[in-house]
């Protein structure tokens, strides 16, 4: 169950933003009010598991005095007034609000991980794709060096978005995965067999000092940043991702932008947030590509809305339909 946060803001362009930024990380906002309207009853009756409390103009109010006294779960005060949500700032600004909560009250990456039981019991999806002529006569084969990495991201809504793309994804391409999944540590270890059980991709745990290689899913590590050394193996540091997301999508959209430059790209899938955004431009001025899917598709689509709102997204589709277009542009890129 979602983290229920009641909401007191006194302009309704906060109100509006606040509720966005945590209904689009998968908070439950159960009171969203102008501290005007309130009354004792309202507050007594609110089942919340945390009060966030952004107050810009109102100087005085008795009820939110009685409220810091009484009550029983945390109440965060004074994030400051949020930025437009296409504003640059706007990431800063979301990621250190997610942060503070996550470290208040219940985490909402922790949902995904009961889908991975449901994934481990399903039967075979639709068909696969066939590999195209011109990448059979391809000479990179499994566990060579790729031509191409690309980042699948995700969060809500992603094992399952991600399973169905590369259960269509023939093998044979010559291109290696990292994926990071934002998911409660307890389920990464089931991540890999859940996501990977159908399709030709073998997807593995990251093991440190190794090196990506053709028909190979990565998976992030949870704790730990993923980077990459001087010689471009696997590098897992001693340090924890930056916060609030772990696996960091943003990050580790950089370590692979700084890597793989135009060798490289991220698909965004179904997830909570805009983690991404803050290093899309990044990657773009890299070369990479970014692509996103469809909202329609989507479980919980704001972490590629949040993608396609700045302008990032240069393809979006259904998982089965970004499997398509990837085998078509590896296949035109090989024939030229």
């Amino acid at each position: 169950m979602s983290a229920r946060i009641a909401v007191i803001a006194d302009t309704s362009l906060q109100r509006h933003v606040l509720q966005q930024a945590l209904a689009g990380n998968g908070y439950e906002v159960v009171l969203n009010s102008d501290p005007a309207r309130l009354d004792e009853e309202s507050l007594a009756s609110c089942a919340a598991d945390l009060w966030l409390v952004d107050l810009t103009q109102l100087e005085d109010a008795p009820l939110l005095d009685e409220l810091f006294e009484s009550s029983r779960v945390p109440v965060l005060f004074g994030q400051g007034q949020a930025p437009e949500r296409h504003s640059e700032h706007y990431p800063r600004w979301e990621r250190r609000l997610i942060g503070k909560l996550k470290r208040l009250v219940r985490d909402p990456a922790e949902a995904v991980g009961p889908t991975l039981a449901a994934l481990l019991d399903e039967g075979q999806r639709p068909s696969r794709l066939p590999l195209p002529a011109t990448l059979r006569e391809s000479p990179l084969a499994a566990g060579q060096p790729p031509c191409q990495v690309w980042l699948l991201a995700a969060s809500l809504g992603g094992p399952e978005a991600v399973k169905a793309f590369l259960d269509a994804l023939p093998g044979g391409l010559p291109v290696a995965f990292v994926y990071a999944q934002h998911i409660d540590p307890s389920f990464e270890s089931a991540l890999p067999r859940a996501v990977g059980r159908h399709s030709q991709w073998q997807v593995i745990p990251v093991r440190h000092g190794e090196r990506l290689s053709c028909g190979e899913v990565v998976v992030a590590p949870i704790r730990h940043e993923l980077g990459f050394a001087e010689d471009g193996a696997l590098s897992i540091a001693e340090r924890p991702w930056p916060e609030p997301y772990s696996p960091s999508i943003d990050q580790m959209m950089l370590n692979l932008a700084r890597q793989f430059g135009p060798r490289c790209g991220v698909i965004a899938f179904s997830g909570m947030g805009s983690d991404g955004t803050a290093a899309a431009a990044y990657l773009r001025r890299q070369g990479g590509e970014v692509w996103t899917q469809r909202a329609s598709s989507c479980a919980c689509s704001s972490m590629p809305d949040s993608l396609r709102e700045g302008g990032y997204s240069q393809f979006s589709g259904t998982p089965r339909e970004l499997a398509e277009a990837l085998v078509q542009r590896l296949a035109e890129e090989c024939a030229d």
